[in-house]
């Protein structure tokens, strides 16, 4: 039995995203990236890399992570490149997407022979975060002006929008694409490639694939434009857990557990977001809040109800774990950090790495 705590990554679960997104290419044409920012884990990209077109990356590891663990195009991004990194960035990638005009024409010599794309801010987004709204005032992502984006139209071939963020409504894509359409329309005719980025949930339940696949289809075939999707969290969605063993029990007005795990340093979007984690089948009449063993006051995975007492030992496991987490992961507090496993088609379990104190040690100076 593997130790916890660990990330368990069904291949099985994550499969039924791969033929969603392989559905969205084939009725629509349009391709999808994998957004290694959301999800690096390459022990599964012999998987994905056969239903996804390729990576698009934030930075100049993750555009080497995916030339070298993922077949396909690679997609170079950056809010800001700088001047020790923008030759490797280049010679890695395919396409490379520039953040404003201002890089887009320092940078245009060292990439005169790559296909160059700019980020274009529509100014409207889906975020309910305003730490995660690209579309927030004074944002710093992407250029937003038409007239000043016309003027160096003809140094690049393609468009970024990335306005999309856990958007499962597919009328809200709509209107804000329609926006787009609106606002730079006479633009989009003269480039031919375009990124609607990520953000849009379209492998979630009850998401109108054929409604999503005709719009992608429609919009592709007004403008003459090859789209891209770049899937984080789509792809990954209901795919992973992280498995955790209660270490102790109290009660302190409210029956708490502790675990081995800590909300800080192995699910932190939960943390920097105020959720919580989700745990199923989450009913019985005995209810816990779910801690972590980090210092941290606040380190609370949630509260959750079960059909039993929880007993020291036992185990739990923390659903749609796989988003923002192994890419996030820290060493705080020292607190052990989570195993990697895998399981595979043929339900083996397969560990893939473990991380002990020498990483600990090696990671600091």
């Amino acid at each position: 039995m593997i130790k916890t705590p660990y990330y368990l990554i069904d291949k099985a679960k994550l499969l039924e995203n791969m033929k969603k997104i392989a559905y969205v290419r084939e009725h629509s044409g349009a391709k999808s990236l994998l957004a290694l920012k959301c999800f690096a884990t390459w022990s599964v990209f012999d998987l994905m890399q056969e239903y996804m077109d390729g990576t698009t990356s934030s930075s100049l590891y993750e555009v080497k992570l995916g030339r070298e663990k993922f077949q396909g195009e690679t997609h170079a991004y950056s809010v800001a490149y700088a001047d020790d990194e923008i030759d490797e960035v280049i010679s890695n990638c395919d396409k490379i997407i520039f953040n404003t005009i201002g890089q887009l024409e320092r940078f245009k010599d060292a990439s005169a022979n790559t296909i160059r794309g700019l980020r274009v801010n529509p100014q409207v987004s889906t975020s309910e975060f305003i730490i995660a709204d690209p579309a927030r005032p004074f944002s710093r992502l992407g250029e937003w002006d038409p007239a000043k984006i016309e003027a160096v139209i003809d140094d690049i071939s393609g468009f970024m929008f990335h306005n999309n963020c856990e958007n499962s409504d597919f009328g809200r894509f709509d209107d804000m694409l329609n926006i787009i359409e609106e606002r730079f329309g006479h633009l989009l005719a003269k480039v031919s490639w375009v990124s609607l980025g990520g953000g849009i949930h379209f492998t979630g339940e009850g998401y109108p694939l054929d409604q999503f696949c005709a719009r992608l289809k429609a919009f592709s075939e007004k403008y003459s434009v090859q789209v891209y999707l770049e899937p984080g969290e789509a792809s990954i969605t209901k795919s992973t857990t992280l498995e955790v063993t209660v270490l102790d029990t109290l009660y302190n007005g409210k029956h708490l557990a502790i675990v081995d795990s800590s909300i800080e340093a192995h699910m932190l979007d939960l943390l920097i977001y105020r959720e919580t984690a989700k745990m199923t089948p989450n009913q019985g009449d005995h209810e816990y809040m779910i801690c972590g063993k980090s210092c941290l006051a606040g380190d609370i995975f949630g509260e959750f109800k079960f059909d039993h007492e929880l007993q020291v030992g036992e185990r739990l496991s923390f659903q749609d774990a796989a988003g923002y987490t192994m890419v996030k992961k820290n060493w705080f507090n020292g607190v052990k950090m989570p195993s990697i496993a895998v399981k595979q088609l043929d339900d083996t379990i397969e560990l893939v790495r473990e991380f002990d104190y020498q990483d600990f040690a090696q990671n600091l100076s």
